[in-house]
């Protein structure tokens, strides 16, 4: 559509948000799943409320996220002009930067809009074709898709 700009399509992916705490993990091997049913943020073309739930999964190495500092990064978006893709994908980024996991997958399932239900699912590392054995380790500092 010729309506959406670049500006519509990056906005609020560089938002600076409430800083992701950690703790050390005591325990190797264990996944943490942590769902948020309460995310909102807004479209970034139309202003409109957009609503869903977050679930986050991953594998701790050295640290784990603490909990109060993962539900005030997420609030953050509440006022945020981002497109679902870029929220899910901006989750991922910073969650792998905070605690390098061994693994992260992020599950954005936003309510319907228009007859239309949206899920996106992002992971870390990035799974590739044709590698041994189905994934590829990306530095957390490269983007999460």
């Amino acid at each position: 559509m010729s309506d959406y700009t670049d500006e519509h399509a990056r906005a609020g992916i560089e938002a600076k948000l409430p800083k992701l705490d950690t703790w050390p993990n005591q325990y190797p091997g264990y996944v943490i799943t942590t769902r948020f049913p309460e995310y909102t943020s807004v479209c970034p073309k139309t202003g409109m409320p957009d609503y869903g739930t977050i679930t986050i999964q991953y594998v701790p190495r050295k640290d784990c996220i603490e909990l109060k500092a993962l539900k005030m990064y997420l609030l953050a978006y509440r006022d945020l002009g981002i497109f679902y893709e870029n929220a899910v994908n901006k989750i991922l980024h910073d969650i792998v930067e905070a605690v390098r996991p061994e693994w992260c997958v992020v599950r954005g399932e936003f309510t319907p809009r228009g007859g239309l239900t949206t899920s996106i699912f992002a992971r870390w590392p990035e799974r590739t074709r044709g590698s041994k054995s189905g994934s590829k380790a990306r530095s957390p500092r490269s983007k999460p898709r």
